[in-house]
């Protein structure tokens, strides 16, 4: 019985033994190297460098990181206005670009030079263009500050919900606007971004992230600033090391 099973299963042995080469044959090792070279492409290719901060180093410096999505975008115009006899309403003359843009119904927050902190909030009752200006009228929701009669008067003007990001988020440098990515706590990637509206708070984003980003808003100062530190030559960090 063995030797007939010896018998029949000799040819697949022999047939193995010719398509199976050796651990230390040459066609073996090809074999390995094309494996490899599979491997190799098929890998997601490395991304920027990154840069990493110790987590007691991002609780120092209060990191504060958000995903990247729609925002509503508002920019403000601030020009000086005059009130009234009757202390209810404001007048200025607007001579800024975006002065079209005001309108009837829009709010405004006004404060005296000499109280900062005693914010008011006043709605736009009238607009009339004028030659070189919008003239303008905003009816306080309260009392006027004391006896001022001159306010700082901030206009503000929705723009829309935009794809957008923290301008604190934002570093310029060598003409290019940069925020970074945190790929995982305490490792961060910069991204080189293409900009629209700039808006009080927000600035919108054109291009270089997508939505979901999560992105540093505020540190992104001490992370550039370890970022360029590293990628200096003669550091002792390898400028090309992926975390």
């Amino acid at each position: 019985m063995i030797s007939r099973m010896t018998n029949v299963l000799r040819p697949a042995i022999v047939a193995l033994a010719c398509i199976a080469p050796t651990l230390d044959s040459p066609s073996h090792f090809g074999t390995l190297a094309v494996a490899q070279g599979v491997r190799d492409r098929t890998r997601p290719q490395p991304r920027e460098p990154t840069t990493s901060v110790a987590e007691t180093q991002a609780a120092e410096i209060t990191l504060t990181v958000a995903a990247v999505d729609q925002q509503l975008l508002q920019t403000w115009i601030r020009t000086a206005g005059v009130i009234d006899d009757a202390r209810k309403t404001l007048r200025a003359c607007v001579a800024d670009p975006d002065a079209a843009l005001i309108v009837a119904g829009q709010r405004v927050r006004t404060f005296a030079p000499e109280s900062k902190s005693s914010i008011n909030q006043a709605r736009i009752t009238s607009v009339v263009p004028r030659g070189d200006c919008v003239a303008i009228e905003a009816t306080l929701s309260g009392p006027a500050y004391a006896d001022a009669t001159r306010y700082v008067m901030e206009i503000i003007i929705d723009r829309g919900s935009r794809f957008a990001v923290a301008n604190a988020a934002i570093i310029e440098r060598d003409g290019k606007q940069i925020v970074y990515e945190e790929i995982h706590p305490g490792h961060y990637e910069p991204h080189e971004i293409r900009t629209g509206l700039k808006g009080e708070t927000y600035t919108e984003v054109l291009d270089g992230i997508e939505k979901g980003y999560r992105i540093i808003t505020i540190g992104s100062f001490f992370i550039d600033a370890e970022y360029r530190l590293k990628m200096t030559p003669g550091n002792g960090t390898d400028a090309h090391q992926h975390h």
